[in-house]
């Protein structure tokens, strides 16, 4: 099994004021994310505007990644749609740049059975010889993959971790508990990394660790060395992080933020907008606070 760490961050994808990728900002991103404890960069996924981005960006997104990183971290491809055999291609296309690692999130819109879920995933899985995270976030998908489907879909070799962003602690626990042994639950939500790790979870799959990837290490890392009272603090102590960065949809909170340290621009593809200024002045005020 691939150990993809307990820090994983989802990353933005830098553009410029003419929409572009910024390349340079993507490569100073990879090197500040790795200085500040990620341990597996997950490219082109929703808070990398996936929806937004062309398949040969995607691609040499995922190309760039790999090269810029140079082993220093594990880098995976968000790969997954709501259409299987391209969610299969694009799979195929990753591995051949190299990358450790897909995600495939909840095929979205077309809202899918359990059963078509199940074997959407096994489809793509059976593709690739390549480790698979199964990401479920049915506010965004409209279908919850329930925990029975995860367990059978635990059974696949190559299926070896799940990113649970239902929101539901209680899901996450009785995932957790299914599981076999090696397959590893990641929470998909920054404000429930704490409590996820206490029903068994194994790390986060981050967005805020763009801007507190060293305190959430730390909190993880507390947590897992049984001072709990020093995780539960600095959970505290960031979730108005965690919270405000969803403010407006993400990634605009986290990318003015970012803007604010100089480490990318504020820029989004529509149909994201920018903050307004009285969003604005609340990420100032969070960032100022770290």
């Amino acid at each position: 099994m691939v150990k993809f760490g307990r820090l994983l961050t989802a990353m933005i994808t830098p553009f410029t004021s003419e929409g572009t990728i910024d390349w340079p900002k993507v490569s100073a991103l990879i090197d500040h994310l790795i200085a500040t404890g990620t341990e597996t960069i997950v490219v082109a996924g929703t808070t990398g505007e996936s929806p937004t981005l062309s398949h040969d960006e995607k691609l040499e997104l995922f190309r760039r990644t790999v090269q810029h990183a140079a082993g220093r971290v594990k880098v995976m491809a968000s790969t997954g749609s709501n259409n299987t055999a391209a969610s299969v291609a694009l799979t195929r296309e990753a591995e051949q740049m190299g990358v450790d690692g897909v995600m495939l999130v909840a095929p979205y819109y077309n809202k899918p059975s359990q059963e078509g879920l199940y074997r959407h995933f096994r489809t793509v899985a059976e593709s690739t010889s390549l480790p698979v995270m199964v990401y479920n976030i049915p506010g965004r998908t409209g279908v919850n993959l329930t925990v029975e489907t995860m367990a059978r879909l635990a059974e696949i070799d190559n299926i070896v971790a799940f990113k649970e962003a239902s929101g539901s602690v209680i899901q996450a626990g009785k995932l957790a508990d299914r599981v076999p042994e090696g397959v590893a639950v990641y929470s998909g939500d920054d404000a429930l990394t704490l409590p996820t790790l206490a029903v068994g979870g194994h790390g986060i799959v981050s967005v805020a660790s763009h801007l507190v990837g060293s305190g959430m290490q730390k909190m993880m890392q507390s947590y897992f060395a049984g001072d709990v009272q020093t995780a539960a603090k600095l959970h505290a102590r960031y979730l108005p992080l965690f919270e405000g960065l969803f403010m407006a949809p993400n990634p605009v909170p986290v990318k003015y933020a970012l803007s604010l340290k100089g480490l990318c621009e504020p820029y989004v593809r529509l149909p994201l907008v920018e903050l307004d200024e009285e969003q604005k002045e609340k990420v100032k005020a969070l960032v100022e606070a770290l």
